[in-house]
C-alpha cells in the first residue's frame, strides 16, 4: 500500500464524522464510510500519481460518497460537480456572464449604474462564476474533487476533458487568459456504466471498481450509523436484505434494479423505529416495507413469483 512515506496525504478510511456532523463547507450531513483496503490503496496511490481516480459499481455501492470520506479525512476543501445530460466540459471549469457584461456596459454609458458596479465593469473577471474545477485549480491547498456520473453526459465529454486533467490548466476564452493549477486536485469520477468511456480518458485515470459490501461489512456499515442497535436485529436484517437481492439477481439477473446499500440504510432506519422484538417478527414474515428495496413494477411483481407470495 501506498503509504505517507510516499506522499504527505495518506488516506486511511480510519477518520469517520461523529453522528449529526456535518461538512464545514457544504453543510451537508457526513455518514460513516467504511472503505475496503483495495479501494483505500488505489486512492492513496491516484493521490501519489495525481491520476483522476474513476469508479464503477452497481448504483448505490458508495462511489459517490468516497470523495467525501477522502476530503473529510485529510481535511481538504471539497468540490462536487454533479453531471446532467446536459452538462459541458466548461461548465465545470468556469461559465462568463456576458449578458450581464453588457448591460452593465450600456447603464454605465447611460449612466445608470452605481459607484460600485462601476468598479466591476473595469474587471472582466468579475463576470466570471468558477466551477468545481476551476475552484479547485485556484485554491490555495490541493483539493477534493468528485466528478459524478460522467456517463450522463454526451459522448464528447469525457474528451473535452483531456487537457484540464492532462495538464492541469485551461483557458479563459473570453479573456484569452489561462488558468494553471496551484496545486493538482484529487479527482474522483464516478460512472455507471450507461455508456463506454473513450481510451484515451480511460489512460489517464486509475480505475477501481466498488463491489457490493459483504455481510460483515454491511454490518460494520450499520453498526456505524446505528450504534445502539442490537447485534441480533442487525444481523437478521442484513440476512434478510441479502436474501432479497439472490432472489433479485436470480428472477431479474442484471436488468433488475439491484436494492443498495443506501436503500438497506434507508430500510433498517424503518425497522428502528419498532421495539426490537416486533421488528424481529416482521422479518420472519413477508418482506416488511418491501417498497424502500423494490423501486420497480416489474421488480415487484418478479420478486412476488419468486417468493410465492403472488
Amino acid at each position: 500500500m501506498v503509504t505517507a512515506l510516499d506522499s504527505e496525504l495518506t488516506y486511511t478510511g480510519k477518520k469517520q464524522p461523529k453522528l449529526g456532523e456535518r461538512d464545514p463547507t457544504t453543510q451537508r450531513p457526513l455518514s460513516p464510510y467504511l472503505p475496503s483496503e483495495d479501494l483505500i490503496e488505489v486512492v492513496n496511490l491516484a493521490i501519489f500519481l495525481e491520476r483522476p481516480l474513476l469508479l464503477k459499481g452497481e448504483p448505490g455501492c458508495g462511489k459517490t460518497c468516497l470523495a467525501q470520506a477522502v476530503a473529510y479525512e485529510l481535511g481538504l476543501p471539497f468540490e462536487a460537480w454533479y453531471v446532467k445530460s446536459t452538462s459541458q466540459a466548461k461548465n465545470g471549469l468556469y461559465s462568463y456572464d456576458a449578458v450581464g457584461r453588457l448591460r452593465d456596459s450600456q447603464l454605465a454609458a447611460n449612466k445608470l449604474l452605481i459607484s460600485e458596479k462601476l468598479l466591476r465593469i473595469n474587471d472582466p473577471m468579475a463576470y466570471i462564476r468558477w466551477g468545481p474545477l476551476g475552484k479547485a485549480f485556484q485554491s490555495e491547498r490541493r483539493s477534493v474533487v468528485l466528478i459524478d456520473e460522467i456517463d450522463k453526459a454526451d459522448i464528447d465529454f469525457p474528451n473535452d476533458l483531456l487537457l484540464e486533467l492532462d495538464e492541469l490548466r485551461f483557458v479563459v476564452e473570453e479573456l484569452d487568459h489561462e488558468i494553471e493549477a496551484t496545486f493538482p486536485p484529487i479527482v474522483f469520477i464516478t460512472s455507471n456504466d450507461e455508456k463506454d468511456l473513450p481510451d484515451a480518458f480511460l489512460r489517464r485515470c486509475l480505475f477501481h471498481y466498488v463491489e457490493f459490501p459483504d455481510h460483515e461489512r454491511l454490518v460494520m456499515i450499520l453498526q456505524s450509523m446505528f450504534p445502539e442497535t442490537s447485534v441480533e436485529l442487525t444481523d437478521r436484517a442484513i440476512d434478510r436484505f441479502l436474501k432479497l437481492r439472490c432472489e433479485m439477481q436470480a428472477t431479474g439477473g442484471i436488468t433488475m434494479k439491484m436494492a443498495s446499500t443506501s436503500e438497506l440504510i434507508d430500510w433498517f432506519r424503518v425497522l428502528k423505529r419498532f421495539p426490537k422484538d416486533e421488528a424481529l417478527s416482521k422479518l420472519d414474515g413477508k418482506l416488511p416495507f418491501g417498497s424502500v428495496l423494490i423501486k420497480s413494477w416489474e421488480g415487484h411483481q418478479r420478486y412476488l413469483r419468486q417468493s410465492g407470495t403472488g
